[in-house]
């Protein structure tokens, strides 16, 4: 077996090759209200309902979520590109949720109103990880798009791209 080093650009180029949904990942309380796009979302386990997050710790955001100690996870589907890109981009946390219509479950943390699915958490451990943070966060609320038997894509990234994926009947 090697021990040589993978090199970061190598890994990267790799894990471009791992088809991820494209989540905006928000939070709200005495911090303020921010957000970001995440592909880096991850069941772990159903008991207690789990996710795992990831967040690079440069993120202009990221200590916000370390204070708020809630989060939403946004899964978006094919027609939220905008939202996606908004949350990526350099836009302030006021211009970011502008786009599209924001509600609120249990921790106050934002809910996409059309999101396909929305899972409103607690942070409740964080590991570093490198170059990142990653949020262990217990599911406290879930809310399924609601739409009069319309159907949506998944939003997801492949190849440093996006894509659409599936087509769910939403009831």
């Amino acid at each position: 077996m090697s021990k040589d080093m993978i090199e970061a650009t190598d890994f990267r180029d790799a894990m471009s090759l791992l088809t991820s949904a494209v989540n905006v990942v928000t939070t709200k309380g005495s911090s303020g209200i921010h957000g970001f796009t995440a592909s880096a979302v991850c069941s772990v386990t159903d008991t207690p309902p789990t996710l795992l997050v990831c967040m690079n710790q440069t993120s202009r955001s990221h200590a916000h979520f370390l204070e708020n100690k809630t989060l939403s996870v946004n899964v978006l589907g094919a027609h939220h590109e905008p939202i996606s890109n908004a949350f990526a981009s350099k836009l302030s946390s006021e211009e970011r949720f502008k786009q599209g219509v924001w509600t609120q479950l249990a921790t106050g943390a934002p809910v996409l109103e059309d999101a396909l699915v929305s899972f409103d958490c607690e942070i409740q451990d964080i590991q570093e990880v490198g170059t990142h943070s990653v949020f262990m966060c217990r599911v406290v609320a879930i809310k399924h798009a609601v739409s009069q038997g319309g159907t949506d894509e998944s939003l997801v990234y492949f190849n440093r791209a996006y894509h659409q994926v599936g087509q769910i009947e939403i009831a």
